[in-house]
This record gives structure tokens, C-alpha cells and sequence, in this order.
């Protein structure tokens, strides 16, 4: 109910006064992985960083009083994050007694992580199978499948990110959200070209035949997270981006106010959904509202 009074009151400021206030934190916990994706420009092999209790403490502290009332704890693999006796669930509990609305994780789904208190759960789906292993290593499609059946989480969805390598499975990953029971819908994003990762991009006329068939099952009553204002706006990315909505802390503290792809100069071949999601909002689009809603609350 809190959020019910919150987000009207966050909303009039941000978009009739100016100010900019997050939403949403995504916190890493640590850049320590158990894979080695071929997109990810994040995990650390050697001496990666893994944060204290009371460090991600004052992080939460100091998002919470800049306005955000959303958190997601990432990684590297936040799954595999401990300080001395406390886990991942401890820095839930933290996270709602500092007084966020809700808590997600966004997870390789390599462990198990039945038992997790997160309100919701985000398992990394690169597609169906060999394309799914051919960006995370042999085995995790099958381990994935596994860990999300066992974990038995009310709110656990998936979130798919199109490269040049996987983009010819995304119908078929789609159709597997929607047949596994187990999966509550599917969020699609396309890869962002950071240093080392461009040859993995896909290009704007793919982009556009991807969006327009995630568009037709979305009429066709398919669980996918995306608003169709939202993907619309993806296709040519031409929109001004109002990413700090989200602001990020990064596993070696670095606080960002906004998507660290501003810094890295990809802004223009963003893939990130949210981006189209956030405008979309902000310009009350009603279908993206209530994909939010359904989201959030």
C-alpha cells in the first residue's frame, strides 16, 4: 500500500517539478562469478570485489534518503555473496527494514536458491538450450531449468538479452516462458556494445524484425514484461533517455546516478528495454504504467 501513495507523489515531482529522484537502486553486491559469459563486461576473475554487510548498508541507506524506494542486488553472481554469517537473505531483510517497498535478484540460476525471500526473482535466459550455452557454458541451460523448478518462487521471471549469437531462438525462449510453470513472464532486452563485447550487437533492421515479433505475441497474450510503447521505442533508439530513474552502486562502490552506458559513450545503441519503459512512464503511456504496476505492486 505504501508504494500506492508513493509512486503519484514520485511521479509529480520528477515530471511536473524537475527533480530528479531515483526509483529504483541496482546494487552489486560483488563482481565474483561462477561463469564467464561472452557479453558480460562486469565479473572480475582475479581479486574481485565482494562488499561488507555494513558497506551495502549505508548503499541502501544513502539511495533510500536520494528517494529510491526499489532495490535489485546483482553481481557477478550475487547468489554466491556472504559476509561471515549473513547471505543474501540477510541483506534482504536489510533492504525492506531500511524501508524499501521491494526487493529483486537478478541471478545465472547456476545454484540453487530455494528459500530465497527476494519478492521477486530475475534468472538470465540467453535462449533455448545450445544458445543459452553457447554464451554461458555447456551445461547452465540444464542446471537453470533445474534451479528454477526447485526454487518454486511465486514471482520468478526471466529476462533475455537478443545478441547476434541468440537472436534466431528468441520466439522459441518466449514460447518456453510461457509453457514452464514454474516462470511468471519474460523481459527481452538487446545487447549493448561495451568495449571488447561489439561483435555481439545486433543491427537495427534485426532489431526491428526482433521487436515486431515480441509485439505480435505480446497482442497474442504472451507473459512478456515489456509495454509495447516501450519496445516501439527501442527499434531505432531515437528517444532522449531519462536513465536516472535508476541509479546503480557498483561492487567497488562507485555510486552512478544514472546507467553507467553514459559513461561509456553507448547511450545511441542502448539495449536496455528499461530505458524505452522509463520514457514511456514518464510520458503516461496507460500500457506501460500498468506493466509497471503489474511489476511492482
Amino acid at each position: 500500500m505504501k508504494s500506492l501513495f508513493y509512486l503519484p507523489f514520485w511521479f509529480f515531482n520528477t515530471r511536473f517539478l524537475g527533480a530528479k529522484k531515483p526509483l529504483q537502486t541496482v546494487l552489486f553486491v560483488s563482481d565474483k562469478c561462477n561463469l564467464a559469459c561472452k557479453h558480460c563486461t562486469v565479473y572480475q576473475l582475479k581479486n574481485p570485489h565482494t562488499k561488507t554487510y555494513e558497506q551495502i548498508r549505508a548503499e541502501l541507506e544513502r539511495s533510500y534518503r536520494l528517494g529510491s524506494r526499489f532495490v535489485d542486488f546483482e553481481g557477478g553472481e550475487p547468489t554466491l555473496w556472504r559476509d561471515g554469517n549473513k547471505d543474501l537473505n540477510s541483506l534482504i531483510r536489510l533492504a525492506k527494514k531500511t524501508g524499501y517497498f521491494s526487493t529483486t535478484i537478478t541471478t545465472n540460476a547456476q545454484l540453487p536458491f530455494t528459500g530465497s525471500e527476494a519478492d521477486s526473482i530475475w534468472v538470465s535466459l540467453d535462449g533455448i538450450d545450445k544458445y543459452h550455452d553457447a554464451i554461458r557454458g555447456r551445461g547452465a541451460f540444464d542446471r537453470l531449468v533445474k534451479n528454477i523448478e526447485t526454487a518454486r518462487h511465486p514471482h520468478l521471471s526471466v529476462n533475455m538479452v537478443v545478441n547476434s549469437l541468440n537472436y534466431i531462438s528468441v520466439e522459441e525462449t518466449i514460447e518456453f516462458a510461457k509453457k514452464n510453470p514454474h516462470i511468471r513472464m519474460i523481459s527481452l532486452n538487446f545487447h549493448t556494445p561495451y568495449e571488447g563485447t561489439e561483435d555481439l550487437f545486433l543491427d537495427w533492421d534485426q532489431r526491428a524484425e526482433i521487436i515486431d515479433l515480441i509485439i505480435s505475441k505480446k497482442k497474442a497474450g504472451y507473459p512478456i514484461m515489456n509495454s509495447i510503447s516501450g519496445l516501439k521505442l527501442m527499434k531505432r533508439n531515437n528517444f532522449k533517455k531519462q536513465c536516472w530513474v535508476s541509479d546503480f552502486v557498483l561492487a567497488d562502490g562507485t555510486y552512478l546516478p544514472e546507467c553507467q552506458g553514459s559513461l561509456a559513450g553507448v547511450c545511441d545503441r542502448c539495449g536496455f528495454s528499461m530505458a524505452g519503459e522509463m520514457y514511456s512512464v514518464m510520458h503516461l503511456k496507460p500500457d506501460t504504467v500498468l506493466a509497471g504496476m503489474k511489476l511492482r505492486i
